[in-house]
């Protein structure tokens, strides 16, 4: 049964990732701690995140806005170990409520579109790098403070998707660095690693056909959803008695 909801959850991810740019760790992660445990969910959304990115940037290197990510990146490699840290220090019950509503706030900023003066120009791209990386290292979930960066530069969602796949091979990098790789058994990485190629190919199939703002809905949806249950089973274990 685990195996059978590993792969659901992954090929779900990597479908959104394909579709939006950024997606896999919002949908994937609240499933993942659940099923794996805080630290080798957060692993295991880093190297999926980074493989799918690295498939997704292939296409689009030429349309990466240097100026912006090398900063931007720069910021999370430096944030990163701090996140990871983290993880390895706080308890289990402690370390899902914080993964959850680390998700669920960054989920209903991004859906309020929030226009955020400290994450313009320059220090804006640093704010939101030093930020991202923070949270991937965390909770597996470094895209929305891009997201918002990318929101208030008024980026189309064309120049986003390659920036988005840039920043995702870079803070998936580094946070693997820093956390490692997953504890898995053979048959899980088989499984993993078949899931998220279908999955890939089910987004690259179906990306023609469903409109942006569709997909986007549902990935945000999803997100609150998975942010949200893994608040609660983390109150659950902190509350006294749960």
């Amino acid at each position: 049964m685990t195996e059978i909801l590993l792969a659901a959850t992954v090929l779900l991810g990597g479908c959104v990732q394909w579709l939006t740019g950024m997606g896999f760790a919002l949908v994937a992660v609240p499933a993942l701690v659940l099923l794996l445990g805080p630290a080798q969910g957060v692993v295991l959304a880093n190297c999926a995140a980074g493989a799918i990115s690295v498939a997704g940037l292939a296409g689009g290197l030429r349309r990466v806005r240097l100026t912006a990510m090398v900063p931007l990146c720069l910021a999370a490699a430096c944030t990163v170990p701090a996140g990871a840290w983290l993880t390895r220090r706080l308890p289990h019950p402690v370390l899902l409520l914080v993964m959850g509503t680390l998700v669920t706030a960054a989920v209903l900023l991004v859906m309020r579109g929030a226009r955020v003066p400290a994450l313009r120009g320059g220090k804006g791209a640093v704010t939101a790098g030093a930020l991202g990386g923070f949270m991937n290292a965390a909770a597996g979930v470094g895209g929305p403070p891009v997201s918002l960066y990318a929101l208030n530069a008024g980026w189309t969602v064309r120049e986003f998707v390659p920036n988005a796949q840039f920043y995702g091979v870079a803070v998936n990098a580094f946070s693997i660095a820093a956390n490692g790789t997953p504890h898995l058994t053979a048959p899980q990485w088989l499984v993993t690693a078949a899931a998220l190629t279908l999955g890939a190919l089910t987004g690259a199939a179906l990306a023609p056909r469903v409109p942006e703002h569709r997909a986007r809905h549902l990935v945000l949806l999803l997100a609150l959803a998975g942010g949200a249950t893994t608040m609660a089973k983390g109150l659950w274990g902190v509350w006294p008695g749960g």
